[in-house]
């Protein structure tokens, strides 16, 4: 167990190790792939600017993901009750979700101007399609057995619901959220790659355009980090509030 809790600092440090050895090796050039030394001499000497950039693309995440759990559970919630609604949404959902965010950045700026606006949005329209869809799936897939014992015992239908689907679609909620949250710092630094003059996604514009490819790596590294470190959070909440639904298969 507790080689398995550190078995990703290992495959980390392995990675790195081997990472710094080519770049030794094959005496590869900094100005083309830069060493983990180099960027953390890089992280070093930009460190206040880095870290003045990667709260800015934090918060901005944030409040695009907390946009995107209140969508995403209403509209899940919406699908998971109403074959109706299901069959009429998820569709036109999934096809909404094929169109590359990215193009959307160019009409949000039309839009909102450049700024926090879209930025924001885009965290959102990229990472409430899984929150929606693990609801609905969480829901609809409700025994009909159990619904109909339910029913017998005198539970109506926003009993069945809001007692027994949603704590039953826990589970798929926050597998929903470890995926959404890696996706919405995606969408934010790609928004701040072209419409911002703030965050990490300015960061890389700037850093890349000056050749600067030790502060443009150590920037990706801290988008990086900042997603992992959200994604365990939400691994150590799921365990906390879900732990009845693995049954010790973890161990």
């Amino acid at each position: 167990m507790k080689l398995q809790a550190q078995a990703h600092w290992i495959l980390l440090v392995a990675i790195l190790a081997l990472w710094q050895s080519l770049c030794g090796l094959f005496e590869v050039s900094e100005f083309i792939f830069p060493s983990p030394s180099r960027i953390a001499a890089s992280f070093w000497e930009h460190h206040l600017t880095i870290l003045g950039h990667a709260w800015r693309t934090f918060w901005v995440t944030m409040l695009g993901f907390a946009i995107s759990i209140v969508v995403g559970v209403l509209l899940g919630c919406l699908m998971g009750s109403s074959r109706l609604a299901y069959a009429a949404m998820y569709p036109l959902m999934t096809g909404f979700n094929a169109l590359p965010k990215a193009a959307f950045v160019p009409i949000l700026v039309v839009w909102f101007g450049i700024g926090v606006g879209p930025a924001v949005l885009t965290a959102f329209l990229i990472s409430f399609f899984p929150i929606m869809v693990n609801i609905a799936t969480g829901l609809a897939t409700l025994e009909p057995e159990l619904e109909d014992v339910l029913r017998v015992l005198g539970a109506r239908r926003t009993d069945v619901l809001l007692k027994v689907g949603l704590p039953r679609s826990m589970p798929y909620f926050f597998g929903a959220l470890k995926v959404a949250i890696t996706l919405a710092f995606v969408g934010t630094t790609v928004s701040e790659m072209t419409a911002s003059n703030e965050g990490i996604g300015y960061l890389l514009i700037s850093a890349g355009s000056s050749m600067q490819m030790g502060l443009a790596f150590a920037g990706l590294l801290v988008v990086g980090a900042m997603a992992m470190v959200m994604y365990e959070f939400f691994a150590w909440l799921e365990r906390r509030l879900t732990g009845w639904a693995h049954r010790g298969s973890q161990s």
